[in-house]
């Protein structure tokens, strides 16, 4: 679908230091999208983001690109500390948990992936760092939440996505949870820092284990999202890191 931008210019930016390559997908979290884009247009907020997504479909655009958004916050991924500095920020217009979360309709969700597909016409996105708030800072994020159809944003070609077979679940067998230690729990515990999160590796499932857990779920084990490593879960975490690896070789070798 063709993109007729809004122009909503925000104030709330500043010089990046490098080209983009980590697009980070938002929820507004608030009870209108006009309350959200004042909020995010606003000089005393000091917060912003390149693009909202109103659940109509209509595309606002508030930071220009070549520019550093302040959408991320205090995150990691894959390293990468000062995410604003490396990413553009979609905000997708939702109440989220606190105020009525719901499904994103279809005419948004169309959206967000036409303008995905614009984003990365124009930079270099691996499908690797196309990722969620939650992702970058799971202790203090969730959005945009387990509703938001990332199967569908990876079937139009952007993100990861990986359903295991259910003999590769039966294969893991159990789950892992706080208090757990061994070799369960370091292989899950690399697995997470591998794939991006600022989880280091170790060898007991704690509570920091137990919120990264959960952010994985709300992107890719959506029906179960309790911070508890059951064998799906694991099995899901293996088939996208060697999506991602994959990915991580093909680029090297193009």
């Amino acid at each position: 679908m063709p993109l007729d931008l809004i122009d909503a210019p925000s104030p709330n930016f500043d010089a990046r230091r490098a080209p983009p390559d980590i697009l980070v997908l938002h929820y507004t979290g608030m009870q209108t999208g006009e309350a959200a884009l004042a909020r995010l247009r606003d000089p005393e907020a000091k917060v912003s983001a390149h693009y909202v997504v109103e659940e109509d479909g209509r595309v606002f655009a508030l930071v220009p690109e070549e520019r550093r958004a302040w959408h991320a916050g205090r995150g990691v991924w894959q390293g990468e500390t000062d995410v604003n500095a490396a990413s553009i920020g979609i905000e997708i217009v939702n109440p989220g948990h606190e105020f009525g979360y719901r499904p994103f309709p279809d005419a948004q969700v169309a959206a967000v992936i036409a303008l995905t597909s614009e984003i990365r016409s124009r930079w270099s996105i691996p499908d690797a760092r196309i990722i969620a708030h939650s992702d970058l800072a799971p202790d203090r994020k969730e959005d945009p939440g387990e509703l938001f159809p990332w199967k569908a944003l990876a079937g139009a070609g952007h993100g990861l996505w990986f359903e295991p077979a259910a003999e590769r679940i039966a294969a893991l067998g159990g789950f892992l949870q706080i208090g757990d230690e061994g070799i369960g729990v370091v292989v899950l515990r690399a697995g997470l820092h591998r794939l991006g999160y600022g989880l280091q590796p170790g060898s007991t499932y704690d509570e920091d284990t137990a919120t990264t857990v959960r952010a994985f779920q709300r992107h890719w084990r959506q029906s179960r999202v309790d911070g508890v490593a059951d064998g799906e879960t694991r099995a899901t975490l293996m088939g996208v890191l060697q999506l991602a690896t994959a990915e991580s070789v093909t680029g090297v070798l193009n």
